[in-house]
């Protein structure tokens, strides 16, 4: 069973940054790619950024150039670290692993921007 811890989540002011930890319980090679998800309330959820095995990487338009995805695969760790929060990017953020057709989640994390 794998599963996938998230991290780091809060309540911050527009303009802040907060960083994103979701630690895995196998090792982070076993995973095609990994990203972080998030869902606001009334909307459906939407991939915000993906790292592959290869290290490629991928951003929701909305997110770049604000967040960087990054992994420490000696931690089997993935990190999404949010700069210039805006008060849309509220929401639950979820973890997401992939290995082949299998699809893991984490159980999210709140994020709340709040002046």
């Amino acid at each position: 069973q794998v599963q996938l811890v998230e991290s780091g989540g809060g309540l911050v002011q527009p303009g802040g940054s907060l960083r994103l930890s979701c630690a895995t319980s196998r090792s982070i090679f076993s995973f095609n790619s990994m990203g972080w998800y998030r869902q606001a309330p009334g909307k459906e959820r939407e991939l915000v950024a993906r790292t592959t095995i290869g290290g490629k990487t991928f951003y929701a338009g909305s997110v770049k150039g604000r967040f960087i995805i990054s992994r420490d695969n000696a931690k089997n760790t993935v990190y999404l670290q949010m700069n210039s929060l805006k008060p849309e990017d509220t929401a639950v953020y979820y973890c997401n692993a992939e290995a082949g057709p299998r699809n893991y989640w984490g159980q999210g994390t709140q994020v709340t921007l709040s002046s």
